[in-house]
């Protein structure tokens, strides 16, 4: 009996060594496969995203991924700032430089790398700044990025409005060629010169190859350049397929709208560079006319006692 006693309780014993190694091993694998699936995930998005234009991104980058993005992304407190920054992102056209999780820990990494970076000069006598003035600059380093894509996004949609009017007359000929507005679309993918629009006219096209309807790309469209020219374009796109209108006609009519408009837009700024010039005239230009032609009387009042040459 005690024998058998024995025997039962070492095979209860190498049972639970075996149920507590397959335990042991069912969490190592788990957790390998969510380090190989993480790994996979990173690889992923850094051969999506290319070099950035901006060197700070470059620089950081590699601390904002180990250290910045894990934390933005646990937290339901940076949501908003996702949210805000991520069109953002797309708007200035660098979805494909850094992500909105990113932005947000860029933000936040500057605000401590400007004052470090202000300390080490400071201490190498290469500036003369006080403390305050150096701890002041990591507010400059949050509203940095902020600047960075504004600038990204004024850019952006001047080069939109530069080609608008081209973009919207090829559109009209081809359609009024017999294409229809989706056609149209994609031959002036295939022909026109690169820019921000033709590249968002091949995000359209895309959207709609994948199942989207051709109003709901058009308004995806609308928000990710984020300008009023472009979104009453898109409204009276989208007007015209609701009713059934003739496209062509309606961009040949934009098409005239957008150039009138650009006459008025370099008018205006005509007139603008014209009293802009006046102060510099007046400081720089003035006082040298002046000098070459009250010059030679003052030096023959000097030299002769009278106006002379």
């Amino acid at each position: 009996m005690e024998l058998d006693a024995i025997i039962k309780g070492e095979n209860v014993i190498t049972a639970a060594y075996v149920l507590i190694f397959l335990a042991v091993f069912v969490l190592a694998r788990m957790l390998l496969q969510e380090q190989e699936l993480r790994a996979a995930q990173e690889n992923l998005d850094d051969k999506s995203l290319k070099k950035s234009s901006n060197p700070l991104v470059n620089l950081t980058k590699p601390f904002l991924k180990q250290y910045f993005v894990p934390m933005i992304r646990a937290r339901p407190f940076f949501e908003k700032m996702r949210v805000k920054y991520r069109r953002k992102v797309i708007s200035g056209g660098l979805k494909d430089e850094i992500t909105a999780d990113e932005f947000v820990g860029l933000k936040m990494i500057l605000v401590l790398f400007f004052p470090i970076v202000g300390a080490f000069l400071k201490a190498g006598d290469f500036i003369d700044f006080s403390n305050w003035v150096i701890l002041g600059t990591g507010v400059a380093g949050w509203f940095y990025p902020d600047f960075w894509v504004n600038g990204k996004i004024k850019n952006r949609h001047k080069l939109v409005i530069r080609a608008m009017p081209f973009i919207v007359d090829l559109l009209a000929l081809s359609t009024e060629a017999g294409l229809d507005f989706i056609g149209a679309i994609g031959k002036v993918v295939e022909k026109a010169n690169p820019s921000p629009l033709v590249d968002e006219f091949s995000q359209l096209l895309k959207e709609i190859k994948v199942g989207s309807s051709r109003r709901e790309a058009m308004r995806e469209m609308s928000l990710r350049i984020n300008m009023p020219e472009v979104n009453s374009f898109i409204a009276i796109l989208i007007s015209a397929d609701q009713m059934g209108a003739s496209i062509g006609k309606i961009l040949r009519q934009q098409s005239e709208q957008m150039r009138v408009d650009r006459m008025l837009r370099a008018e205006k700024a005509g007139a603008t560079a014209s009293q802009m010039i006046i102060l510099p005239t007046i400081i720089f230009i003035l006082p040298a006319v002046g000098l070459m032609i009250f010059g030679p009387f003052v030096v023959g009042f000097m030299i002769s006692g009278g106006p002379g040459f």
